[in-house]
């Protein structure tokens, strides 16, 4: 139990009491979750489409083209999560927002308020990801296409195989040990989300799907004081978060013989 008078050394030792506490409080089914959920979803649907926008975009017959939608999309991920949720306002504001301008412009009257509802506030945090990371995501696998032997494409062709099965066949499985390794370290972050972007974007009335692990020990520990009980916490999700991870190794290197060690 931490007293800033005493130090670390000096203040009592409490045993297992803090994390007692949170699997007691009231909260921790929801915080985790809500945790689990955006982790879940965000994982489900941030990890196939870079992949799928790479096959896309290395099958194109026009690589000039390619090359600028490749720009245009890994741009969003140089904005920060300050200015991402600062955007997502404004576009989704039921009064200002582009949303808001539109619906009232179809229909006379204003639109629901979409920031505040809680069942939409996960589609908006994992799409919004998308939209920021899907680009640059795809870069690590554009590389790995970028050394495929291109004999084998020419062979392919000339064997009469379309450009699909073609991306079937070739491309996706050169790129399988890179996605493995991709989806292993993606793994390891399901028991934590964005707690930036969340805390940005959640208000009120998202409460009960918005608060994460993360959110709650930011309310608990830095606003709350209760540095010792939050502590805990993160050595939790820490401790889970290497289990996650050594688990997905060991069952990747078990089915695919591909795996990080």
């Amino acid at each position: 139990q931490y007293d800033f008078r005493k130090g670390i050394l000096g203040s009592p030792w409490v045993g297992l009491k803090h994390f007692k506490d949170f699997f007691k409080s009231y909260k921790f089914v929801m915080v985790l979750k809500n945790t689990l959920t955006l982790s879940l979803y965000s994982l489900a649907i941030s990890f196939p489409l870079p992949i799928l926008f790479a096959l896309l975009l290395n099958s194109m017959r026009s690589q000039k083209y390619a090359k600028v939608i490749q720009t245009v999309t890994y741009i969003p991920h140089f904005f920060s999560t300050v200015i991402m949720v600062g955007l997502l306002t404004q576009i989704l504001s039921n009064r200002t927002g582009i949303y808001g301008t539109l619906y009232t412009m179809l229909t006379g009257q204003n639109g629901p308020n979409i920031l505040a509802s809680g069942p939409a506030f996960k589609h908006i945090y994992v799409w919004s990801g998308v939209w920021q990371n899907m680009g640059y995501s795809a870069i690590i696998y554009i590389a790995a296409l970028s050394g495929v032997d291109t004999s084998l494409h020419e062979a392919a062709e000339i064997d009469g195989a379309s450009r699909i099965q073609r991306i079937w066949y070739i491309d996706l499985p050169s790129i399988l040990p890179t996605a493995t390794i991709m989806l292993i370290l993606g793994s390891g972050k399901i028991i934590s989300s964005d707690f930036t972007k969340v805390l940005l974007l959640y208000n009120e009335s998202t409460y009960e799907t918005a608060d994460i692990i993360g959110t709650y020990v930011y309310r608990e520990g830095i606003l709350g004081g209760k540095f010792e009980y939050t502590t805990a916490i993160g050595l939790l999700t820490s401790l889970f978060s290497f289990i996650l991870l050594i688990t997905a190794n060991f069952l990747s290197k078990k089915i695919s013989d591909n795996s990080l060690w």
